[in-house]
Parts: C-alpha cells; sequence; structure tokens
C-alpha cells in the first residue's frame, strides 16, 4: 500500500519516508482524553507556557523567535484558548465588560455594533488591535531589529496572558459578586507593559513608557478607525 500522507510505498506500520502511521488508529475516549492532555501538559503546554509567561516573559519570547520554538505554545493557538476561557467565564457569570464600555446614545449605529462585536469576539480583535499596537512599537523601538511579525508573535503571547489574567478576575466577581473584573484590566495592561518592556530592555524606564504609550496609540487607532467606519457606513446607509 501507499502511504496517505506522503503516497511512498509502505510496508509496515509507519511510512519510511515521513513516519505516518500506515493504519490510523479510531477516534474515541482514549484519543480524545489524549489530545486534551496534550495541550495541557505541564511540558511544552499550556501551563508551561503561562509559567514561562509569568516568570520571563521577554527571555522566553526572544528564545522562542530565535532559538526553539518547541517549547512554548503556538502563540495563535495561546491565544485563542486564553480568549475562549475569558469568553466562558464572562458568559457563565453574565459579566459585563466594566473595562470597555461605549457609551452610544444610537445603539443602532454600526459603529456601536462593531463594539459590541469586539467585545464579543476578543481573540479575534486582540490580533487585530495588535497589528496597530505593533506599529507604534516598531516606531517606538526602531533600533531593534524585530519586524511586525516578530512583533505580533510577541503580542499574541503578551495579550494572551493578559485574557487569561481577565478571566482570572471575571472568574473571582462571579463568584464572589465583588466588582474585580475593572481591577483585572488595570493588572492586564501592567502585566502587558511589564512583559514588553521586558522583552526589549527591562533595566530602562523609557521601555515602560513608550510599550504603554504604544498600547494606548493601538487602542485608540482602533477606535477611531470604528467610530470613522461606522460613521461612513450610517452615512452611506441615509443616502
Amino acid at each position: 500500500m501507499n502511504c496517505r500522507n506522503c503516497n511512498s510505498p509502505v510496508n509496515s506500520k509507519y511510512c519510511p519516508d515521513c513516519g505516518h502511521p500506515s493504519k490510523m488508529k479510531r477516534i474515541d475516549g482514549h484519543y480524545l482524553m489524549h489530545e486534551i492532555e496534550h495541550v495541557l501538559h505541564f511540558e511544552r503546554g499550556f501551563l508551561y507556557t503561562v509559567r514561562e509567561l509569568i516568570t520571563n516573559p521577554g527571555k522566553n519570547v526572544k528564545n522562542y523567535l530565535s532559538e526553539n520554538r518547541s517549547r512554548l505554545v503556538k502563540p495563535i493557538i495561546f491565544i485563542i484558548l486564553t480568549s475562549l476561557f475569558y469568553s466562558v467565564v464572562v458568559g457563565f457569570f453574565h459579566l459585563e465588560d466594566g473595562y470597555i464600555n461605549y457609551m452610544d446614545d444610537n445603539l443602532q449605529s454600526t459603529a456601536s455594533a462593531m463594539f459590541k462585536w469586539i467585545q464579543a469576539h476578543y481573540g479575534y480583535a486582540n490580533i487585530i488591535m495588535g497589528i496597530f499596537i505593533a506599529l507604534w512599537m516598531k516606531l517606538f523601538f526602531r533600533k531593534y531589529d524585530y519586524n511586525i511579525f516578530e512583533l505580533l508573535i510577541l503580542l499574541c503571547f503578551v495579550v494572551g496572558m493578559s485574557m487569561l489574567i481577565l478571566a482570572i478576575f471575571g472568574f473571582i466577581e462571579g463568584i464572589t459578586h465583588i466588582k474585580t473584573l475593572q481591577i483585572g484590566g488595570i493588572v492586564a495592561v501592567i502585566y502587558l507593559t511589564w512583559a514588553i518592556g521586558q522583552f526589549y530592555d527591562g533595566k530602562k524606564i523609557a521601555s515602560y513608557v513608550k510599550v504603554f504609550v504604544a498600547y494606548l496609540l493601538g487602542t485608540l487607532v482602533v477606535s477611531l478607525l470604528v467610530l470613522i467606519t461606522g460613521g461612513i457606513i450610517d452615512n452611506l446607509l441615509k443616502h
């Protein structure tokens, strides 16, 4: 028979060229549990990534970019998982997004609908917002030879941790009914500023100031783009 992956001749349990099994095992409960354990495994899994991003985020992300990309969970998967955790917590406890409020007298406006979509899809919204934050970081840290894509990888890890922090504070609010989500938002921004500052030069206060300003400007640009785009769409619909 031929390998179903690379089409090479196979006379054993595994393809001699690509290592693909000649006969796939059926998906059952044991298979699903193994996959879950693989994702959450402390060694080079989700929990391991969380620990490394807590203890030394700058060093670990640098290592991921230039030396070893197998130690940490893939950045896109990481930010999606952490955003999912946050969404599950907020949805289960019916929490309001206290740290992002958009006041609009016209609740039917396009901009209002776009902001609501952002609040409901933080995984995708954070990736989009990260593009603008990365552009400002590229401008403020011109002497560092990191391209936009490498900065997006950094932001996926760091923003993912911020979402995990929000999920934890949201869980505490849901259990205790004490308003802690806004505090979580502050802690998340502090972590983001510290982690990215460590990535560049943790010994300089200017690094943290630049990161914080880049974050504010990135979120401001996204908000302005939403308002402008929503206003243009509303005017076109009126005519």
